[in-house]
């Protein structure tokens, strides 16, 4: 087994091995590269449920075959499911203290599919961490843990805002407390969250909960829209990865509600996996962040068909429906301000027209119109 000696908060520390779940995903893939190429060795958990939720073409089969093939003994997937208790733990008994950090990022992300199967969404999202958080806890208390949460856990509370409707997006109204971006001190309480954003929670608050119980060291990254090349992206899941694979196919994109003026940031795979780096090197116990875009990446739905257009030149097919998604945000741009405090050599280096042409260029070859 490979074994390493990395600097971390003035020590240096014997470590070799880091576990992802949702491996063959975006950020659950980014990441498996990102640290096998900082010499550890990494375990990757995935069974390729997503293709259970979205269909075929959602399948991640495609991109742990290529993690396999580019990494070769640097990495070993095992198709379990997180949901398995006795699967689970018997790969974390393998590794036991050899493992240095545990990257979460298995989860059901579909509001949509989560109304069909809320006993499923919940036992993924909800039940899953908790098997991965215990498993932690009772095998490599040390490793730090570092949970993929969403905005959703804020439900619809960003849509009490003080919105202005321009032209092309909604945006805050100017000199609000949060016009640089939405930060963790909104509440999580009293309002819509979607089944989706409630199993959300329940994961997010229970990682906070072993952080402070046990004093393991874990984080929540509260994502906005995460994205990049190797999403699988599909209707119900993937915003940017879909709009431009919708135009590159030719298919009819959904608006739902809002004028098609709803604004989301976006921050690049890479983006993320280098803050994970950052806490992993300098771990904290229950910490909660905010992660995306911020005012540096964002975007709304009639912009990003707008960029779209101009990368491929080809007009965008879209079709409106009035009613907008429940619990859907109408306005998400995140602060960034409590990680960069605590972290602040993590430099952000996409921009939503990076982001979208680096997509374009990586799936040209494959996303194209049906015969």
């Amino acid at each position: 087994m490979l074994r390493w000696f990395l600097p971390l908060t003035h020590q240096e520390w014997l470590v070799s091995v880091a576990f992802v779940t949702g491996s063959g995903g975006l950020i659950g893939s980014e990441a498996v590269r990102h640290f096998a190429g900082l010499g550890l060795d990494v375990v990757g958990i995935d069974n390729d449920m997503r293709q259970e939720f979205f269909g075929e073409e959602a399948s991640t089969a495609w991109n742990v075959r290529r993690l396999t093939d580019e990494l070769g003994g640097a990495y070993s997937h095992h198709s379990i499911d997180i949901r398995d208790r006795t699967a689970l733990g018997d790969l974390f008994k393998r590794y036991a203290r050899d493992v240095a950090v545990v990257i979460h990022t298995a989860a059901q992300p579909s509001h949509d599919w989560a109304v069909r199967d809320p006993f499923t969404d919940f036992d993924v999202n909800a039940a899953g961490t908790l098997n991965v958080l215990q498993n932690v806890r009772e095998h490599c208390i040390e490793a730090a843990v570092i949970h993929c949460s969403t905005n959703k856990v804020y439900g619809d509370r960003p849509n009490s805002l003080p919105l202005v409707e321009l032209e092309t997006r909604w945006e805050i109204e100017p000199g609000h407390p949060y016009e640089q971006g939405i930060r963790e001190d909104m509440s999580i309480d009293a309002c819509l969250h979607s089944i989706f954003g409630a199993s959300k929670v329940a994961a997010d608050v229970m990682v906070q909960e072993y952080g402070r119980y046990f004093g393991m060291r874990t984080a929540c990254f509260r994502g906005g829209t995460l994205t990049g090349p190797a999403h699988s992206a599909t209707e119900l899941h993937g915003f940017l990865g879909y709009v431009m694979r919708a135009n590159m196919e030719r298919r009819t994109y959904k608006i739902f509600g809002y004028q098609g003026k709803q604004v989301r940031d976006a921050i690049h795979s890479s983006d993320v996996v280098s803050a994970f780096e950052a806490f992993f090197r300098n771990p904290r116990s229950a910490a909660v962040y905010n992660l995306g875009g911020g005012r540096h990446s964002n975007v709304s739905n009639r912009e990003a068909f707008a960029l779209a257009e101009q990368i491929t030149g080809q007009e965008m097919v879209t079709e409106y429906v009035e009613a907008n998604r429940i619990g859907d945000h109408k306005w998400w741009i995140g602060s960034n301000e409590a990680f960069q405090a605590d972290y602040p050599d993590w430099k952000q280096v996409y921009d939503v027209p990076m982001i979208m042409r680096e997509i374009y260029e990586a799936n040209m070859d494959k996303w194209v119109p049906a015969a």
